[in-house]
């Protein structure tokens, strides 16, 4: 009579080159821990590795949304229960001590213990679509901003006030259609030449990075509506505040 498989839990140590992994038996014993790359040809190798161990209950795993997507994903498919687990804090790691296979032990003794029982964070829906699109239309925002303060930096200092006069107090729609549209002509080597060029590519930098930003508006609003339709819905809360969390 075959005897019955073992069963065991992993847990898994998350890195951007090699994840550790570790196994430990129903009672808490550890019984293995191992290197595996953190790409496609490290993932097989871990996952057979886990079972041959035993009967695999379930892999706890730190970063499930971040260093250990693409894993969680490749473990979730094969049929292994995928457990996202809490990241100690800093007291509890210096008393025990710290290191990969420590951390892998960690995550799997999380899950058999009950502390560790969130679902992994999935990275596949359309609540994780929204923040990659923000990242992008924040890093726009800021670019912009940067763009208007170096475009009203160079105003001051620009070699000729015949140009200030023209552009001073000027809201910044306005401002920035006036400079986008200028034909500075002339030698580049005089600084009122130098100044108007650079004004005029600076305002066609911000134009487009407005166009940027009105293009990430529009692809985020339908998915925030459906996502959050009662933030949407409430007075003064646009796209941008809506899809935060």
């Amino acid at each position: 009579m075959t005897a019955p498989e073992m069963a065991v839990i992993g847990g898994i140590y998350t890195h951007t080159d090699v994840h550790q992994a570790a196994v430990i038996d129903s009672v808490g014993r550890h019984r293995d821990t191992q290197p595996f790359d953190t790409n496609p040809s490290g993932y097989e190798p871990l996952l057979a590795w886990l079972r041959a161990q035993g009967e695999v209950i379930a892999v706890g795993m730190e970063s499930t949304g971040a260093y250990g997507a693409e894993l969680a994903r490749f473990l979730t498919a094969s049929g292994i229960t995928v457990v996202e687990v809490d990241r100690p804090d800093r007291k509890a790691r210096r008393a025990h001590g710290k290191s990969d296979p420590t951390e892998a032990y960690a995550a799997a003794t999380a899950v058999l213990s009950g502390r560790a029982s969130g679902t992994r964070k999935s990275r596949d829906g359309v609540v994780e679509a929204i923040p990659a699109l923000r990242g992008v239309r924040r890093s726009a925002v800021t670019a912009r901003a940067q763009t208007i303060n170096q475009i009203r930096a160079l105003m001051v200092t620009a070699p000729s006030a015949a140009l200030l006069d023209k552009l001073r107090g000027l809201p910044t729609g306005l401002l920035i259609d006036t400079l986008a549209r200028t034909r500075p002509t002339g030698d580049l080597a005089v600084p009122s030449c130098a100044a108007k060029t650079s004004l005029r590519r600076l305002a066609r930098r911000y134009q487009t990075l407005q166009q940027e930003i009105e293009e990430a508006d529009a692809d985020l609003a339908p998915l925030v509506t459906w996502v959050a339709p009662s933030r949407v819905a409430l007075p003064g809360v646009g796209t941008e505040t809506a899809g935060s969390r």
